[in-house]
């Protein structure tokens, strides 16, 4: 046969692989074999079409069914609670880790058929971080001065991947998820993509390519008063854009209406009148002479008087159009919570009402400080949400809690949500590794960057090496010394491999390094079998060659917490509370001497230095340098806590892949098939879910905290309590004693 496609020899070979495999064919071979059918398509630096198909297990770390009781926790809800009640099924989820991933995940793995269950991912919202002078920084309150909390080495990353190169890096970084969105999404599904002039161009031509230019339909204008500072070479930026594209051509859309200003003081007239937008027969203002006309217009129509259930009047309003006119946040609203980036609550109901019904489920991978997820439990959707920051995450938790509260007290229905883990983060990018050389070369240049990251962390942490253990890496006097991944919090399975090497080689004492931990790590599972193990967390400053060099990097300890269990009454009934008696952290993030240097005269700064966070001043007079502490007391460090009040009651249950087959690759190599979402097993990790029973936490509105927490009736006999205590930056350290009752 003559070769018309001038295919040599080993591309033929190839592409009869290729299909005797039933892979779909690289790009290269579908230019190649099918040129004339070639279209547009956009290409940048580093473009792949290969996907993340990693499929990794989701941690529950914390459930909270009910919002905490007000009083004594009983064991039953009374027969005549009229409050709002838990709905049974689906519990919502909000998921701390690599959106990436976790998409990945999704699409791929066991939930994705539990989501499938309930009738699939109807609507995405995302607002990605489209300023290339956006960070992980957040603004935290400590009485009434404001702390800017610098982000984590983890954050870090993520920002880096996201503008570290640049446009091509955002490029990249959006093109993945909008693709693994794509793959997640029902058939009758929608997404909203939130942006700006930064990268609304790139955006829409990422979503013509993937989704279809017949999907898009709409570029919202949102409107809204921006800064009365008039720019001299350009008109005010006052609007940001929303690019809306549907799945197919079979979505749900809702048509959604405002009230007319004409039809606003009427409704204001007949509030009392009005149910669900209308009047009916049988509560109309009757005898009000602006109604008349209205009750005539149906006296016309239908040639009678009205009914009682007969609608005589409806406020439906107009219809909205591509242009929302939706104000941003008042400062001083209960809805503001000031968080960065934070968008009103009326912006989101509109897309959640209009592209979703009820008890359909949303999702928002980009969750910040909860919005989406916060108006989807109001409206009665299910919620999927996602954030790589651990202080996000903590925000979150806060304000859903505080919407289930709200909920319940109106009688109306909620759902429980779950904090999930994933557990790993991208190790290659963060390490550098050059994706051009060949394998060996790649494993060679990984090994050497992971031997010099220990080599800084022991050399800034004043140990010595070692190489005769499996775990351990360095020595620091009697103590043995392991650290974390660079790119991964400190998990507990990485503390599990810990623990039994020091049993096996008689170690009673060790410290552990990490630049983050694990939600839920077992701190106290060590010292239940007498091994003396200290947490420490690795500061910034371990990248500034100069202050390792002067020894001026300082390790500070996990916090501490202290616990008091309370116990009342007689015979078989008994009751237990607790009182958290005392909370300690040591936090580094400054160099005061430096702030001061660079303070301007009247000008101020907080800081954090040796587990204080202190106000520095500079007099506008003298340039005199005051001093004042923030954190006077203990209790100022603490932002939420809980309990649980009988902790090993609820096993954590992973579903983890069966053994995979594995199938060769055109190079040699091996991979493993993809499997079906049916071959899972279930697995228990040896932990426990920790299920949030009662909490208490500062809000904007109330800054105050219960230290003791409310009675709850416990069986007779041995169980374990967990408390667990996060501090204001969000950080979480779990503590569980043993009580008889």
């Amino acid at each position: 046969m003559k070769n018309t496609l001038n295919l040599t020899d080993n591309e033929k070979r190839d592409i009869i692989k290729y299909l005797e495999q039933n892979k779909p064919l690289p790009e290269k071979y579908r230019f190649l074999l099918f040129d004339a059918d070639r279209e547009v398509e956009l290409l940048w630096n580093g473009k792949t079409d290969e996907m993340e198909n990693l499929v990794l297990p989701f941690q529950v770390i914390e459930q909270i069914d009910e919002p905490r009781g007000e009083e004594k926790i009983q064991r039953q809800g009374s027969l005549f609670d009229t409050s709002g009640r838990q709905k049974a099924g689906w519990t919502n989820k909000l998921i701390w880790g690599d959106n990436k991933l976790i998409l990945s995940s999704l699409k791929n793995g066991p939930l994705r058929k539990q989501i499938e269950a309930e009738g699939g991912l109807k609507l995405i919202y995302i607002d990605p971080p489209f300023d290339v002078g956006a960070d992980f920084s957040m603004n935290i309150e400590i009485g009434e001065d404001t702390f800017t909390k610098k982000p984590s080495v983890i954050e870090e990353i993520a920002f880096r991947d996201t503008w570290g190169k640049g446009m091509d890096s955002f490029i990249a970084m959006i093109y993945e998820r909008l693709k693994l969105m794509h793959g997640l999404l029902a058939d009758d599904g929608s997404i909203y993509v939130h942006c700006d002039w930064r990268v609304n161009s790139v955006l829409r031509l990422i979503l013509d390519e993937l989704f279809g230019k017949s999907a898009y339909k709409n570029e919202i204008t949102w409107e809204y008063q921006g800064s009365w500072v008039e720019p001299k070479t350009y008109y005010p930026r006052r609007s940001q854009r929303i690019l809306f594209y549907s799945k197919s051509e079979d979505y749900i859309f809702n048509r959604i209406y405002e009230k007319e200003k004409t039809e606003k003081g009427v409704i204001k007239r007949w509030e009392r009148y009005i149910e669900d937008g209308k009047i009916y027969g049988k509560n109309a203002p009757y005898g009000d002479g602006k109604f008349e006309p209205y009750l005539n217009k149906f006296k016309k129509e239908n040639k009678r008087d009205p009914l009682p259930d007969d609608i005589i009047a409806e406020f439906q309003g107009r219809s909205v159009g591509d242009t929302w006119y939706v104000s941003v946040i008042n400062p001083v609203s209960p809805e503001n919570i000031k968080y960065p980036t934070q968008k009103p609550e009326a912006l989101l109901e509109r897309i959640i009402k209009a592209s979703s019904n009820e008890n359909d489920i949303v999702m928002d991978i980009f969750t910040g400080s909860g919005t989406t997820l916060a108006v989807a439990e109001k409206l009665g959707r299910k919620w999927i949400g996602a954030d790589l920051g651990r202080f996000a995450i903590h925000t979150t938790r806060k304000r859903m809690i505080g919407v289930q509260r709200e909920l319940k007290k109106d009688g109306k229905d909620f759902r429980a949500f779950e904090i999930l883990n994933i557990g790993r983060y991208e190790r290659e990018q963060f390490l550098n590794v050059n994706e051009s050389l060949r394998e060996e070369e790649k494993r060679k240049q990984r090994e050497n960057k992971e031997k010099e990251f220990i080599k800084l962390i022991l050399s800034a942490y004043k140990a010595e090496p070692v190489d005769s253990f499996n775990v351990f890496v360095g020595k620091k006097r009697d103590r043995l010394v392991a650290v974390g991944q660079i790119d991964a919090p400190v998990t507990n399975n990485f503390l599990e491999r810990i623990i039994k090497e020091c049993q096996t080689k008689k170690i009673t004492k060790a410290d552990v390094l990490g630049f983050d931990y694990e939600m839920g790590l077992d701190f106290e599972s060590a010292k239940k079998i007498g091994i003396d193990v200290q947490f420490k967390v690795i500061p910034r400053e371990v990248f500034d060659k100069k202050a390792v060099a002067k020894g001026q990097v300082k390790f500070y300890d996990v916090a501490y917490i202290e616990i008091k269990p309370i116990i009342r009454g007689r015979g078989n009934v008994k009751e237990v509370a607790i009182e958290l008696s005392d909370f300690s952290v040591f936090y580094n993030q400054d160099n005061t001497g430096e702030v001061e240097e660079k303070l301007q005269s009247g000008g101020s700064k907080i800081v954090i230095e040796n587990g204080q966070v202190i106000k520095i001043s500079k007099d506008k007079n003298s340039d005199i340098i005051e001093r004042e502490v923030l954190t006077k007391k203990w209790t100022d460090w603490v932002d939420y806590w809980s309990v649980d009040f009988n902790f090993e009651n609820k096993k954590e249950i992973i579903r983890v892949f069966k053994e995979k087959p594995m199938q060769g690759k055109l190079d040699g190599s091996s991979v493993a098939v993809q499997m079906e979402l049916d071959d899972y097993e279930e697995k228990w990790t040896g932990s426990y879910i920790f299920e949030n029973e009662w909490q208490s936490f500062r809000t904007k509105k109330d800054r105050t905290l219960e230290m003791v927490s409310a009675f709850k009736e416990v069986a007779r006999g041995k169980t374990k309590i967990a408390v667990k205590v996060i501090d204001i930056f969000g950080n979480d350290t779990t503590k569980v004693i043993e009580i008889n009752v």
